[in-house]
Formats: structure tokens, sequence, C-alpha cells
């Protein structure tokens, strides 16, 4: 593999016609890292991750890779490679022939590109199907085979565009697994762009929150999740309430939440339950409060010591040391 290599935007904007899809963001991204950009349809994280690969271009502002400003070189030249969301292999083509399709282009000799995509297929513990048509393979056999085809490049940074996003729930999981072991094998940065708040916690060691456009924070996914910037992504996160405290807009987290008896502890807010779901270790209880929907996560054992039903009168209570001070929206 190539050595790693920082990227850096510099004060990108994108821009199709007069829809801003990417709004003047700076953004560093440390050689070797897993990197997510979260959130919601629309927010420009596809449109930052093509402007990087060089499939879309670039309207004001620079992208550096190390030292080299890439901003206006062709997808081939920068050390980057990009896997497609719906893989896009080709269906006449084998499984090795699809790994080495790229290298075949560059002019590569047949015993070459086949050696270089048998130790991919191998690093991605697909060697034995080599032979097979894409037709042939489960959803997540074809994506271990599009991975290894975007390794063979050898690149210095590899670009995942919601990769995990057509597979069934179990199956993520365990890819998902795959991807940070295979990431932290390779020692190269991983640029991911999934929706799945859950993903992008379970992978990232740099998540990058996107909305309208613009960053709304960037961190470790602890740091985001503790101590979000703005309510919006306090909410995008989820497991947070959003409410007032002397007449300040706050979070706290749902499991900092206690739920109580209405009346039973001075200094609470009287809540109505709306539903109780069981989720084996702990329940989520949906609350009706004048400040909105909230949500309180109970441990398992706490909540059957008292457990509240839909319709119930309770309270809720918490630590003003698990108040988190909200700024205004990036």
């Amino acid at each position: 593999m190539r050595q790693p290599a920082d990227v850096e935007l510099v004060a990108v904007t994108k821009r199709y016609g007069d829809t801003v899809a990417v709004d003047n963001i700076s953004l560093k991204i440390a050689a070797g890292s897993y990197c997510c950009l979260l959130g919601p349809s629309g927010c420009g994280k596809t449109s930052t991750l093509r402007m990087i690969a060089g499939h879309e271009t670039v309207t004001i502002g620079d992208i550096l890779l190390g030292a080299e400003n890439i901003t206006d070189q062709a997808p081939a030249a920068r050390g980057t490679a990009m896997m497609f969301q719906n893989y896009a292999l080709f269906p006449h083509l084998n499984v090795r022939d699809n790994v080495a399709f790229s290298l075949k282009m560059r002019g590569v000799q047949r015993a070459e590109r086949y050696a270089k995509a048998d130790a991919m297929l191998k690093l991605v513990a697909m060697e034995t199907y080599a032979e097979r048509l894409p037709a042939q393979l489960s959803g997540g056999q074809q994506q271990r085979v599009a991975l290894a085809r975007a390794l063979v490049t050898n690149p210095s940074i590899l670009l995942l565009d919601e990769p995990l996003s057509a597979l069934d729930p179990f199956l993520r999981i365990k890819v998902r697994a795959e991807l940070k072991r295979l990431q932290r094998d390779l020692g190269i940065s991983f640029i991911h762009v999934t929706h799945s708040q859950e993903e992008a916690m379970a992978l990232a060691d740099l998540v990058v929150v996107m909305s309208d456009g613009r960053i709304e924070q960037a961190g470790p996914p602890r740091q985001v999740f503790e101590a979000p910037r703005t309510e919006f992504v306090a909410r995008f996160i989820g497991g947070h309430n959003i409410i007032s405290v002397d007449g300040r807009k706050v979070s706290i987290r749902a499991d900092r939440m206690r739920l109580v008896d209405a009346g039973a502890q001075p200094d609470t807010r009287t809540v109505v339950v709306r539903d109780v779901e069981y989720q084996g270790t702990s329940v989520l209880v949906g609350l009706a409060a004048d400040d909105g929907d909230l949500t309180a996560v109970v441990p398992d054992r706490v909540f059957f010591g008292r457990p509240f039903a839909a319709g119930d009168t309770a309270a809720i209570a918490f630590d003003h040391a698990d108040i988190h001070e909200l700024a205004a929206s990036a």
C-alpha cells in the first residue's frame, strides 16, 4: 500500500446551479484514520466524498492529500479509490477479472494483475470464489469483491459510499467489524459515508456530522455523543433529550434520566408515560412532558423494581452535572 497521508479540505464549496450542496467546509482527516461522514439525506456528505474522489468538481476551495493539491487531478491520479454503494461489479466477468479490471485498464500484464487480484481476494477471504460470477455471490460476498477491487490499485485513501446499506442487519454488523479490522491492518485512511449513527459510532475514529452542507461537529465518537455541540447534533446522534433548564435549552442523555413516582422527590418534572419498550438489558420509556416528547433509558433491574405502564403519571429527575449546554447551530 502507499504511504498513509492526511486529507485536508480547505474552504470547500460545491454548487449545482443555484443549489449549494456543500457550503465552505474545512476539515482535516489524519493519516490512518477511519472517518465517517454522518448526516441525513441531502446534507452534503456524498458530494463531499465524491469531490475527494474526483468524481465531482470543486466549485471553490482546495483538497490536499499530504502536501499535494489534488483539487483538479483526475480520479485515477489521486491515490484514492472509491467503493460505490451498489458495488458496480461487471456481471459478465468472474470475481478475479472484476478485481483485476482497473489494472487491465492501466496496461498491467495478465500474470501480474491476476497475482495482485488474488492477493486482494485472499485479504478479504474471497480467494476460493475467484472463478464465480457476481450473480453467484451473496450480498456480503459481492461487498468483499468490491472492496478488493478498490484496494487492488494500492490507494492511500479508501472512500466508501454507504457500503453497508444493502446488507441485512445481522450481516451489516459482521461486515462493519471486518471493515474496521481491515482498515487497522492496512493502516490507510477510510472515509465512509453513512446516515446510520450506530454505524458511525462503531467504526469511526473521527465522526463528522453534517447538516445543510455544513459541518455541525467533528470529533471522536465518544466526544460527539457525550458533548453534542448543537441541538441538531444532539437530536441526530440520538440518545439525548432537549429540555429547558433555567431558561436555557440543554441536552441530557436519556440514560441519565431517572424515572420516579410523581411527587416522590423535590426538583422533578411531571411526565406521562407514552410507551414502554423492553430491550433486554434496559427499558426504553417514551414520555410526554411540557418540553415535548422525552425518552428515558432505564436499566432493566431498576425499571422492574418499580415498573410503569403507558398512561401512568410519573416524574423525571436528573443530576445537574449531566446537563450539557448547547450552542447555536453551525
